[in-house]
């Protein structure tokens, strides 16, 4: 699985999943904190679809940490003010960076977590479906 995948997964499903992650990680190796999560503020960029040009929508709250783990730089970035999320990321992302022995059980769960995540989007569009109004033309003569 892919860091982009694994991160999305982890943001989107269950918050205690990457709790526990980080928890398991930190009751067996040491964790260094590189940075400790703080505010920060992301460009927001967009193609213009007739020019193909870029340009700045705005800017986006994020909250960012870094950690280590045998020399190994985790990085966790998530939307908002969620400090403890950008911990959990960090230290989730440096164990896979590592290639730690907990990582490989890992992967059963988040596959688990992305089919519930898309059996959730599911039901929510369905959802959505059965509001949806049908306009009918009519004829004028």
């Amino acid at each position: 699985m892919k860091r982009k995948e694994r991160t999305e997964i982890l943001i989107q499903g269950s918050a205690t999943i990457a709790k526990d992650f980080a928890k398991e990680i930190e009751m067996r190796y040491t964790v260094n904190v590189i940075q400790q999560p703080e505010n920060g503020l992301v460009l927001l960029k967009a193609r213009e679809t007739a020019k193909k040009s870029l340009f700045y929508l705005g800017e986006l709250l994020v909250t960012e940490c870094k950690v280590q783990i045998h020399d190994l730089i985790g990085i966790g970035i998530v939307k908002g003010h969620q400090e403890e999320l950008a911990y959990c990321l960090a230290v989730i992302d440096a164990a896979y960076q590592a290639g730690l022995i907990e990582t490989r059980v890992w992967s059963h769960i988040l596959e688990r977590e992305k089919e519930n995540i898309q059996k959730n989007r599911q039901e929510l569009n369905q959802s959505t479906l059965r509001t949806k109004v049908s306009f009918e033309t009519m004829d004028v003569q």
